[in-house]
């Protein structure tokens, strides 16, 4: 039997959510020369390029995107970054991810970060489940979404096609 699809968030509203957001970080570095957006591969780092592309039009600072690849079953595994440990040091960063669910894969992002001195640490996720495991939270969230454990949240980030719902 095929479960059933929820539509969480259409197209529109979640790039009304991408806009907020984009908003959201430039009120937070306002007095930035700089921000790193360290997208989760593979849905985080999609959703960093849309914001990174808002936060482009909004504001005048320099805004740097960095892939984080993570094996998201495993991650106490090797983290690795797009960009070397130099150009995020001292530099305000914001971890993006599609999806918090039980704040793992964030927690482990976040402690790969903590390796340097850095300026500011923030988190943004889409879709903010509210089962976390660990002590970490969503800074920028685009919706907070109270949900049974066996409730899978699927994000779909593809070009002129973005949906979120739940199965």
């Amino acid at each position: 039997m095929a479960t059933a699809k929820h539509i969480i968030l259409n197209h529109d509203e979640i790039t009304h959510k991408i806009r907020r957001i984009a908003y959201q970080i430039y009120e937070s570095n306002v007095n930035e020369n700089e921000v790193v957006l360290a997208g989760i591969d593979a849905n985080g780092f999609i959703l960093a390029k849309l914001i990174k592309a808002q936060l482009d039009k909004i504001s005048d600072i320099k805004s740097v995107l960095c892939k984080v690849s993570m094996d998201k079953k495993h991650p106490l595994s090797d983290i690795t970054t797009s960009l070397d440990k130099e150009d995020y040091k001292d530099k305000s960063i914001v971890l993006v991810d599609d999806v918090l669910h039980s704040g793992s894969t964030l927690i482990y992002g976040v402690k790969h970060f903590l390796e340097v001195p850095l300026k500011q640490f923030k988190t943004a996720v889409l879709v903010n489940r509210n089962h976390k495991k660990f002590p970490v939270k969503a800074d920028f969230k685009g919706i907070s979404l109270s949900t049974s454990l066996n409730e899978h949240v699927e994000v779909v980030l593809q070009p002129k096609q973005y949906e979120a719902y739940l199965k």
